[in-house]
């Protein structure tokens, strides 16, 4: 799989599979971005690992930048689009939210952490399993200010593409290009679900 995958990565074609699929997984949570984006740094950074001079590995790094570049802006996108959809949803939508303990909680506590300031939760669900749809539409419908969830989007998308491109990357460096890498680094992405999903259920203190 590696290889059929590095042979992508040669190409521009990668870019937009990575970007329409971190792009649609907001309305579609099941798309393996996240798997997606690991496995194209792994097999990008797999050049690099085997290299010797520096000039050659240039290429790589810079594939390495884009790949990341491209998962983060097409994440934000998708945050925005689901934040307009969310915005624009009406009663309908709100009736839906309602109907759901989950969406309720999460619009209500989105409400309370953006208003101090405390838009973290934008970070940390960006990470948990369906997080960032629960949230971005919570946000919308909330009629949220953009000024307020932007900036937490972006360093959301930041933080998120960046961590699946080093696992990637190192897991390359560390344990080459091979299957064992791959499973290790989505060991890692998921654990990283099941913290982030624990912290945003884990109640507060006086609530």
């Amino acid at each position: 799989m590696l290889e059929s995958v590095g042979s992508l990565t040669a190409s521009p074609w990668i870019y937009a599979v990575v970007a329409a699929s971190v792009l649609l997984d907001v309305f579609l949570p099941v798309l393996p971005s996240g798997v997606l984006v690991i496995t194209a740094a792994t097999a990008a950074a797999a050049g690099t690992a085997g290299t010797a001079t520096q000039t050659a590995a240039l290429p790589d790094a810079f594939a390495l930048l884009a790949l990341l570049l491209c998962a983060a802006t097409a994440s934000v996108l998708g945050d925005l689009v689901a934040y307009r959809v969310g915005r624009r949803g009406g009663e309908r939508l709100d009736r839906a939210i309602a109907r759901s303990r989950r969406l309720s909680h999460a619009q209500e506590r989105l409400g309370t952490a953006l208003a101090r300031g405390g838009g973290a939760l934008v970070v940390v669900a960006r990470f948990a399993p369906a997080g960032r749809s629960v949230v971005s539409f919570a946000a919308g419908a909330a009629r949220r200010r953009v000024r307020d969830f932007l900036p937490w989007s972006i360093l959301a998308g930041l933080a998120w593409a960046a961590y699946g491109v080093a696992l990637g990357y190192f897991g390359a460096h560390w344990l080459g290009a091979t299957w064992i890498a791959t499973a290790i680094s989505l060991a890692a992405l998921f654990g990283a679900g099941a913290g982030a999903a624990y912290l945003i259920r884990r109640p507060r203190p006086g609530s």
